[in-house]
Order: C-alpha cells, then sequence, then structure tokens
C-alpha cells in the first residue's frame, strides 16, 4: 500500500508537525505500509499552465507521479484567510480531473482559529469528490493552541490522527478488496 502524505503549504510548521505525527502512527499500525512525504516546502513548484501532469520536467513530475501512483493520500494543510493555500490548490490544478479515482483521501487542517473549521467541507472536499477520491468520512481539524514548538500537546489530537490513520489504511483494504471481487467476476 502507498500513501502519499502532501504537506500542502510552504509556511508554518504546525501542519507539518501534525502529519509527521500521522506519517509515524501509520509506519506504527500497519509496517508495511510505504508513505512518501511531498512537502511543497522542498519543490519549487511552477504555477499551472494546462500541461499534463507528465509533461513536467523532474523533480515536479516525480512530485506529481507519486501523487497518481498512490494508493491513498493523506491531506496537511493549514487554512489561511478562511481558504485552502494557493499552493495546495496549484497541486489540484497540475493533476488530472479524474486523478484520485480509486484512491482513499484523508485531511488534516490546521488553523489558528476554530470559525475554519468548516473550511475542509466547503473547499477541500468538493475539490477532493470532483477528482473522484474516495472520501475518509472523518477528518482532523487542529487549532494552533494545540500544537507547542511542533509538538502536539493535546491527547485529543493525537487519538484522533490515530483513528484517522487506521481509517485511512483499513479504507484502503476495503476499496481494494471491492475492487479484487468486481475483477474476478468478470474473468479476465
Amino acid at each position: 500500500m502507498k500513501i502519499a502524505a502532501i504537506i500542502g503549504s510552504r509556511l508554518g510548521n504546525n501542519t507539518r508537525a501534525v502529519v509527521h505525527f500521522a506519517v509515524t502512527e501509520m509506519k506504527k499500525y500497519d509496517p508495511t505500509v510505504e508513505v512518501s512525504i511531498l512537502d511543497v516546502a522542498d519543490y519549487e513548484l511552477p504555477f499551472s499552465d494546462g500541461r499534463a501532469f507528465f509533461e513536467y520536467e523532474q523533480p515536479v513530475k516525480g512530485f506529481l507521479e507519486t501523487i497518481m501512483e498512490a494508493d491513498a493520500l493523506l491531506i496537511g494543510t493549514p487554512i489561511f484567510q478562511a481558504s485552502i493555500p494557493g499552493t495546495l490548490k496549484n497541486i489540484f490544478d497540475m493533476l488530472p480531473v479524474n486523478a484520485f479515482e480509486g484512491k482513499v483521501a484523508s485531511m488534516i487542517v490546521t488553523a489558528g482559529s476554530p470559525k475554519h473549521y468548516l473550511i475542509a467541507e466547503q473547499q477541500l472536499k468538493p475539490i477532493l469528490s470532483y477528482m473522484k477520491a474516495n472520501l475518509a468520512p472523518t477528518y482532523v481539524f487542529v487549532e494552533e493552541k494545540d500544537i507547542v514548538r511542533g509538538a502536539i500537546m493535546n491527547p485529543d489530537v493525537e487519538f484522533r490522527v490515530q483513528r484517522l490513520v487506521e481509517d485511512t489504511v483499513l479504507l484502503v483494504e476495503a476499496y481494494q478488496a471491492m475492487r479484487e471481487k468486481k475483477e474476478a467476476a468478470y474473468d479476465f
């Protein structure tokens, strides 16, 4: 099972801290899982210009191919100005409309205010659904007060991340079993 953990902003460390915690928990939960951390801070991603994802040069092409080859996406994003960051939206714009078909998508959202709780519902979920992702039923919302110096200080956040990790892995397994059963029915 391949998981692409996307850190969708160059700025801030809270999202990065929670995503890294989730990746650690994922490896504990299932040591066979292959997780690739795709941190936009580590890449010089150009603005989407309408090209197909495979037409970009390396390392951008590799970044996008890692997403396309994953069984699941763990998307971490902060909320800035009541919106997902443009860097994350740019990634979506560089991919085809059906890029997430057959993939499970889980979300970790960090924000400075509890008022931004519904941004994932209003902005991120519709994009992921449009791109054909199978969404995890819940996401983890983390307030700034729950993280101090890059460490999660709220045990409830840790618990919710652990549940999200379990749900993500189990959903991938369930969808894989469902696909195998459907493919077996065609007897090709």
